[in-house]
């Protein structure tokens, strides 16, 4: 009788122990439910609902200031939410701490890379597993082994000595990836990951995400880039003005869906209406160069003309950008900004010839974050608002204030600091503090980098909007759509030469995506 009754045990604590396994999954890694989070009576989440599935890729989409950053924070533990609660694998927390997400396997990737700039690359890679294993002094052998093995994951070659407030900001984006992926993680949240990646950079991330995933990771995708969107993700939840509007299998959207979920409008990707260039050639460049990163380089750019500049990491399109306003001098070749020959070897220089310029990253070159947002938009022009020595507050005031409601920056107020804004608003501040300075020409390099569908739209009709008041405009981009929607010409660089220049409106997607990546004709 002894037997059946043990058979019988086992076969119910088999039966338990599958149920079990089931259960466990088929349990969501991550719920978020009914988070609610405030700033100065500024809502940035209402009620929101979130569900991350064991080795799913999610993508959260929503324009900048939607919630996303705030989003992952609370789920990160660096924000505690005013309500709500987050279940990691059924346990139930009403508020993380940061180690309580590390130890959950919570890895985050935010958009402003949070990096140590005075480090090398192996340093900044390796940091995090140094703290974990609480090692007191740095094992570097170690370190530079970790560092290639995390950098090998991701598929790239970066000098492990190099400091990474030298390195482009491509590879910082490289650098913190390898990071993360370095860590055990369970849930990886990329933060616009791919924001200053090149296409080929673009396609091995988003295989090393495939292959996480593989590997039982989740991946919390955040991005702008619609095309990314659709073509990794499994599930999408999109957050607009603080609330979770969709959320569903990425089957479900399309582009056009997507972009009015985001925005709330019926957004097109199309192209600018432009108006015809004027006859007269504000910007004449003959057979400018700068050794070793670009030669012999000609154009003519004309009074209301938009003239694209394409080109990959290391193709001199960024280099000429910095020629041009004299941040990188060119050592030959010549320069005529209205017809008068000019020696551009610092700003100051640029800027008086008329020339505005409009960085990449704009955290670490284009911002004062510490400072308002006011004071960021007059920064170039401090002499012009000054008498005797001393700020004209009035006409300060006023100065500010108009730029604020010229470039619609979201705001209650330009005393608000500027680290404030969203991504898409910090880039109208940096275009804004430019254009207060009336430039003849304005050279943007990467001008929607990181900038959600929405502000990516205004930013192209403002674009459009100077070019028909007169202005000249130098877009230098590698994003395809934006050159081909927004530009009257595109010419296309690579090792620094130009191979091409070419009628946007005559150009094809493709055909420019193979002029860019094909051999130089000899």
């Amino acid at each position: 009788m002894t037997q059946p009754r043990t058979a019988s045990t086992n076969t119910s604590s088999t039966a338990t122990s599958v149920a079990a396994t089931t259960a466990a999954a088929t349990r969501p890694l991550l719920q978020v439910r009914g988070v609610s989070k405030a700033f100065a009576g500024v809502q940035a989440l209402d009620n929101v609902d979130l569900t991350i599935g064991c080795g799913e890729i999610h993508c959260l989409a929503g324009e900048n200031g939607s919630g996303k950053s705030t989003l992952i924070k609370i789920i990160a533990g660096a924000q505690p939410p005013d309500s709500g609660e987050i279940i990691f694998n059924g346990k139930t927390y009403p508020k993380l701490t940061p180690i309580d997400a590390i130890h959950e396997g919570v890895q985050v990737i935010y958009q402003d890379f949070a990096l140590f700039p005075n480090l090398s690359v192996a340093e900044n890679i390796a940091f995090n597993d140094q703290l974990a294993h609480g090692r007191k002094f740095a094992n570097y052998r170690q370190m530079r082994k970790l560092a290639r093995e995390a950098l090998d994951k991701v598929g790239v070659s970066l000098n492990l000595n190099a400091k990474v407030e030298d390195l482009a900001v491509a590879d910082k984006q490289l650098v913190a990836i390898s990071r993360a992926l370095l860590a055990d993680a369970k849930l990886i949240i990329m933060d616009e990951p791919t924001t200053a990646l090149t296409e080929r950079e673009v396609r091995s991330l988003l295989s090393i995400i495939k292959r996480l995933q593989a590997d039982g990771v989740s991946v919390v995708f955040v991005s702008h880039k619609l095309n990314e969107v659709l073509e990794v993700s499994e599930k999408l939840s999109i957050l607009r003005n603080g609330r979770m509007v969709a959320s569903g299998d990425v089957n479900e959207f399309d582009w056009q869906r997507i972009a009015f979920e985001m925005t709330g409008r019926d957004l097109r990707e199309q192209r600018v209406e432009l108006k015809p260039p004027q006859d007269d050639v504000l910007l004449q460049v003959s057979h400018l160069g700068l050794q070793g990163r670009f030669e012999d380089v000609s154009f003519a750019l004309k009074a209301g003309e938009v003239l694209g500049v394409a080109g990959l990491l290391g193709s001199g399109r960024t280099a000429l950008a910095t020629s041009l306003f004299g941040l990188t001098p060119a050592d030959t070749g010549s320069i005529h900004v209205a017809g008068k020959a000019l020696t551009i070897d610092n700003p100051q220089i640029a800027m008086d010839a008329g020339l505005g310029y409009v960085p990449e990253d704009r955290l670490t070159e284009g911002l004062f974050l510490q400072q308002s947002i006011g004071r960021n938009v007059i920064a170039s022009k401090l002499t012009a608002l000054s008498q005797a020595g001393f700020m004209q507050a009035r006409a300060s005031k006023d100065e500010q204030q108009h730029w604020v409601d010229a470039l619609s920056i979201a705001t209650p107020s330009p005393e608000l600091p500027v680290q404030s804004l969203s991504g898409g608003n910090q880039q109208r501040v940096v275009l804004a503090r430019w254009l207060a300075t009336h430039p003849r020409i304005l050279i943007l390099v990467g001008p929607t980098v990181g900038v959600d569908v929405g502000s990516k739209a205004d930013i192209h009709q403002v674009i459009a909007d100077l070019a028909a008041e007169g202005m000249g405009v130098l877009i230098v981009s590698d994003d395809i759509p934006e050159l081909r929607n927004t530009c009257h010409r595109i010419m296309v660089m690579r090792a620094g030469k130009v191979t091409d220049v070419l009628e946007a409106d005559a150009t094809s997607e493709d055909d420019l995506a193979q002029r860019l990546t094909s051999e130089v004709a000899a």
